[in-house]
């Protein structure tokens, strides 16, 4: 079973905390929830995500919520793979509030690792969805419009994989290329580098 995730936090610091988390699952479960974090939202992620510290005041803590404690005994299936964009952030956020996803498949990685030559500049998820025409309605950098885009997104990528890695268990290879160091196809150079 695949769980598209994207968390919302307060920040990138290694001590941030998640405000949002929505996710999907290919069995047709969905959540998409603000909590309160316990600390501050940075103003630079505010002014990413718009979420305010006056909209998750009166909200709910994530541990020990319900979403929570799905996604808890979600990540004890052995059959269960989280795919996130830049999935490596996710995971730190789930991790700090006490959950341990076991597979991981970073779109972000597979990107880069299919893109051999170089053609593409950027890898961030909206561009990802303009440059595979992908005719979806949602808000991006919200968690839940993040999400649709990334399973669209991802199911592009899974079919790539399939065709360059024929005969293999195509989800063992997004795994072990989302394990790997990223890859960059080129260095952009700047007009003042030498």
């Amino acid at each position: 079973m695949f769980i598209y995730l994207d968390t919302e936090t307060t920040g990138s610091d290694p001590e941030a905390r998640l405000c949002q988390i929505a996710y999907k699952t290919d069995e047709g479960t969905m959540a998409d929830e603000l909590f309160n974090p316990g600390m501050k939202i940075s103003i630079g992620s505010m002014s990413i995500h718009h979420i305010t510290n006056k909209m998750v005041a009166d909200k709910p803590p994530f541990r020990g919520s319900p979403i929570f404690k799905n996604l808890q005994m979600m990540f004890t299936r052995d059959d269960l793979v989280l795919v996130g964009h830049n999935a490596k952030f996710d995971v730190v956020m789930l991790n700090n509030e006490g959950l341990y996803p076991q597979k991981v498949v970073c779109t972000n990685k597979l990107a880069r690792y299919l893109d051999r030559d170089g053609i593409l500049f950027e890898y961030g998820l909206q561009f990802l969805r303009y440059y595979m025409k992908l005719d979806i309605e949602a808000t991006p950098h919200t968690a839940m419009g993040d999400v649709l885009v990334m399973e669209k997104v991802f199911q592009k990528l899974y079919a790539k994989i399939k065709k360059h890695f024929v005969g293999m268990d195509p989800i063992s290879v997004m795994i072990e290329i989302s394990r790997s160091p990223a890859r960059m196809s080129f260095l952009p150079l700047s007009k003042t580098t030498v």
